[in-house]
């Protein structure tokens, strides 16, 4: 059966544009904080903020993303027992592994004194109440999107979360709470506990209506020997979006990891083009898969590569048009980032030439060769990193972002070529 590519765009429209005004609002509070506690104090909760949602996103062990590939092939079956196991055993796994995680963070910054600086034990302290909660979240996103409601999987985290973590700062220093990294922290704890709320309630109202209560399956092996290696490549596609922001907190001061941050902020405008596009066609993928429909699927992967570059390469450059504008609103020092931008972009929109790749292996079985090309290119981009950045400070890291993650795009789609014979448009010939 041939994809409804009308409908489709429709659904991946609708999602790139709640992500649009959700990353208004993450940039309006971004901008708000370093304007509030300057770039130092800015530097730390970037940093902070990062490690936490890194270890949020790996809590899940995967189970957010493989939700994309197990419940929509259960539904094009008919499994139910298989479905509602799945859901309870994730979100089991997603909040107990994020708080051993909290637990263990915890420990170390309070039992083994000087291994963190001082500026960041007490934001790194409240970040720990904040890590279960975003990996719960990040495991509620995954299973409405695997149910194709991709509206409810994105307007808590990243609309509904970001308004309230500006509401939350504004409220805390009218109160009187000092402009620091630790008072930011402790917003978004506040708005992550909310969010997750109104999202976990609308999710459960809404998985009654179309699984009702009955008998759950646990083949858990199965789960996660395909979770685990789709949770790396989402742990490693998570270091391509904060490895160059954590190795330049290892090597620079505070204030050029916030310029260098700024920029990243920016650059998520580009990064959700990518996303509106998996958000509405993985599901779509694994469900061709199940069927066996090749025609479909071609159809599927050729369609979604023409408009997924063209949208990255329009969305790119009206980002670089408005950057001074929008760099100029963090402060006066941050307007250096600007050319750091212009690398982050030509990267993606490098990147964007080869098709959706990674969704491709992910939801048709090769999640492990996937995995190791994902993390040899992180490893390669971060020994480049290390041998650029010592001399040529933020720039070296933009540099190795954007050659990183180029190359594991044209990689990715060598490899779907070559393990299961899903040609993208890139080695066809172009992109028609």
């Amino acid at each position: 059966m041939a994809p409804d590519t009308g409908g489709l765009a429709r659904s991946a429209a609708a999602v790139f544009g709640v992500r649009i005004a959700a990353a208004g609002f993450a940039f309006g509070a971004q901008a708000l904080m370093a304007r509030l506690m300057g770039g130092a104090e800015y530097g730390i909760f970037a940093s902070v903020w990062v490690w936490t949602a890194l270890l949020g996103h790996a809590s899940t062990w995967g189970l957010s993303q493989a939700a994309s590939r197990f419940l929509p092939a259960y539904r094009a079956t008919g499994e139910a027992d298989p479905a509602r196991g799945y859901i309870a055993f994730g979100a089991g796994v997603s909040l107990g592994a994020g708080a051993l995680l909290a637990g263990a963070g915890a420990a170390v910054v309070i039992l083994v004194p000087g291994a963190m600086a001082e500026p960041y034990a007490a934001p790194l302290l409240v970040a720990a109440l904040v890590l279960p909660l975003f990996a719960l979240q990040d495991y509620c996103e995954g299973l409405a999107r695997a149910q194709h409601w991709t509206l409810l999987a994105i307007a808590p985290p990243y609309l509904l979360r970001q308004g309230l973590i500006m509401a939350a700062m504004l409220a805390a220093l009218a109160l009187g709470a000092p402009p620091e990294a630790a008072t930011a922290v402790a917003c978004t704890l506040i708005a992550t506990a909310l969010a997750l709320a109104v999202q976990a309630a609308l999710l459960a109202l809404r998985l009654r209506q179309v699984l009702p209560p009955g008998r759950r399956a646990w083949p858990w092996r199965r789960w996660m020997n395909a979770a685990l290696p789709i949770g790396l490549i989402d742990l490693a596609g998570s270091g391509f979006a904060f490895a160059d922001v954590l190795v330049l907190g290892f090597l620079l001061e505070p204030e050029a990891v916030g310029v260098y941050f700024a920029a990243t902020r920016l650059l998520q405008f580009l990064a959700f083009v990518h996303y509106a596009a998996s958000a509405v066609t993985a599901p779509r993928i694994a469900e061709a898969g199940a069927r066996d429909d090749r025609t479909g699927l071609d159809r599927l992967v050729r369609h979604w590569s023409r408009l997924t570059l063209l949208a990255t390469l329009a969305t790119g450059l009206g980002l670089l048009a408005a950057s001074p504008l929008l760099l100029g609103l963090f402060g006066t020092e941050f307007s250096s980032a600007l050319p750091l931008l212009a690398i982050l972009v030509a990267g993606h929109v490098g990147a964007s030439v080869f098709g959706p790749a990674e969704d491709v292996l992910t939801m048709l079985g090769a999640e492990r060769l996937c995995a190791a090309i994902t993390l040899a290119v992180l490893g390669l981009s971060i020994v480049l990193m290390l041998l650029l950045v010592p001399g040529l400070g933020v720039t070296g890291a933009a540099l190795s972002a954007a050659l990183a993650v180029a190359l594991r795009g044209c990689l990715l789609a060598a490899a779907a070529r070559l393990r299961l014979g899903v040609v993208t448009p890139a080695f066809a010939g172009g992109l028609a």
